[in-house]
């Protein structure tokens, strides 16, 4: 009889949260996002002039619900974006409206990268992806400062390569 070596890894609230600046990043998308809805109703409202009342509606209704968004949603992911690395696995708890805990166990690990972006690199943040055979896609580990990233590239790395299994 062979003895299996996986470990067995529970789904559980991760124990980090991501740093505070994330809720500034998050705002800056937010900010983007409704600036960029807005642009476009002008721009097509100014092409359609002939609809009456109904632009000013539209828009005042979008600007309440852009503004809604960027005052609530940056500082509800804050309360739910955590994250942990442990010998066994990456835990994640992501989202706002709807919200996602994920575990990958170290041995279904594939790539781990850092990512900054623009915004992120304005706010001094990164990002760590870690891809795994899941059809779920990869988890994301957002709004780390770049050493903790890194360090997150490193243990995961060095785990994986001592965690016996094939990444699929």
């Amino acid at each position: 009889m062979s003895q299996s070596t996986e470990v067995e890894v529970e789904l559980r609230p991760p124990l980090h949260q991501v740093n505070p600046r994330a809720r500034w990043w998050w705002t800056a998308q937010a900010l983007l996002t409704s600036l960029l809805l807005l642009g476009v109703e002008y721009l097509v409202f100014s092409w359609f002039s002939d609809w009456g009342p109904t632009p000013t509606a539209i828009t005042t209704c979008s600007a309440v619900l852009g503004l809604l968004y960027l005052l609530v949603m940056p500082h509800w992911r804050f309360r739910v974006h955590r994250w942990e690395t442990s010998r066994d696995a990456v835990y994640t708890s992501s989202g706002w409206l709807w919200q996602e805990w994920r575990v990958a166990p170290l041995s279904r690990i594939q790539t781990v990268d850092m990512q900054r972006g623009p915004l992120q690199l304005l706010f001094g943040l990164s990002s760590v992806r870690v891809t795994t055979a899941s059809a779920a896609g990869p988890v994301r580990i957002e709004g780390l400062t770049p050493d903790a990233a890194q360090g997150i590239v490193r243990h995961l790395t060095r785990r994986t390569q001592d965690t016996p299994g094939d990444a699929t």
